[in-house]
């Protein structure tokens, strides 16, 4: 981590300033924000640890567990919330056994819910990385993501 940290810190002079592109670039470099990495970021940028975790949960573009390998994410907009979004939801919650926000311990899936994926013609949908599932129901998501039939995108 030393290593990758430092080649991220070259790129800055280690202002407070910097604070906010310092944080995106650790996120970039490592997926998420280390403990580790947000403690020598203050130490570098000169600002208190606190600040720094003060900044870092102000913006929702900020993650502080690793992400999973394959990223699910549940419309919510009008035409997917009427057709049955929050059942889809819920589906999805008990087959991976996380919650909303959350990431399997394996580290397979991470669930999320965006306003819209621009697909409301296919509602309810879903997007696994980049591949939309359309027309869902509760079955479809438990064939899809239940034991012995997990999506692998």
């Amino acid at each position: 981590m030393e290593k990758r940290l430092e080649t991220v810190f070259s790129e800055f002079k280690g202002s407070k300033e910097e604070l906010i592109p310092l944080l995106q670039k650790v996120q970039e470099e490592f997926g998420y924000l280390p403990k580790e990495a947000m403690y020598k970021i203050g130490r570098f940028a000169g600002i208190p640890e606190s600040k720094v975790y003060a900044v870092a949960t102000f913006y929702a573009q900020f993650r502080f567990s690793p992400m999973g390998k394959n990223l699910i994410m549940v419309c919510r907009g009008t035409a997917c919330h009427v057709r049955g979004a929050p059942r889809i939801l819920d589906e999805l919650e008990t087959q991976l056994g996380i919650k909303e926000g959350g990431t399997t311990p394996d580290l397979e899936y991470s669930l999320e819910t965006v306003a819209c994926i621009g697909a409301c013609g296919l509602a309810p949908c879903i997007m696994v990385n980049k591949k939309v599932e359309a027309k869902l129901t509760p079955k479809k998501v438990a064939e899809l993501f239940g034991k012995g039939g997990k999506n692998e995108n």
